[in-house]
């Protein structure tokens, strides 16, 4: 895939994207994030919710870096979906009410893969605001997060459900990489400004 320049990074309010082949993708998504995890100070703790499940290679996305997450062991950082326990559409309702429990006010950063135009295949956004999981499989479930993160793994408008069984697992493992890398760097940023 062709490497593509980053879009300026714009108001918080919008998403800021990048191509997972650009060369420092993995930095600029990590100084988007940092910026956009500040704007919530009274937030005394950082979670990282991944969604998706481990049964479709393109929804893979988010529990993937679920677990790259947890291989890097942040002290810092609670995270909710991995490839060993994914949350999906099944269970979404329940984390969410265990993420009240376990947490007091967190700054939630909600990860999960996402199809799009074919243009835009590869690219990865990070936002400020909350998530909508399933959207572009007309599922109903509840928004979660202040910050998002989406992977744009396939292209969307017809079967969504066999084009994501169907999205190439390489591209969703850099994406998860690049994501993780990033989710950490931010992190880190953040303690240090402490």
């Amino acid at each position: 895939m062709r490497e593509m320049a980053p879009k300026p990074n714009q108001a918080y309010g919008r998403s800021s994207r990048i191509s997972f082949t650009h060369h420092d993708a993995d930095n600029l998504c990590a100084d988007w994030l940092s910026q956009m995890i500040n704007l919530y100070p009274a937030a005394q703790e950082i979670a990282c919710m991944c969604i998706g499940t481990d049964r479709s290679t393109g929804d893979a996305l988010g529990p993937l870096v679920g677990s790259h997450l947890e291989k890097m062991a942040l002290p810092s950082l609670q995270i909710y979906g991995t490839l060993d326990e994914p949350v999906h559409a099944m269970n979404l309702h329940d984390t969410l009410s265990k993420m009240k429990r376990d947490l007091k006010q967190p700054r939630v950063i909600a990860v999960d893969a996402c199809l799009g135009q074919l243009s835009s295949v590869g690219w990865i956004q990070v936002g400020n605001g909350p998530l909508r999981p399933g959207a572009g499989v007309n599922k109903n479930l509840p928004e979660v997060g202040q910050i998002h993160i989406t992977g744009i793994v396939n292209v969307a408008g017809f079967m969504e459900y066999f084009v994501l069984q169907n999205t190439r697992l390489s591209t969703v493992m850099k994406m998860a990489h690049i994501i993780s890398s990033a989710v950490a760097m931010a992190i880190q940023n953040v303690a240090r400004s402490k």
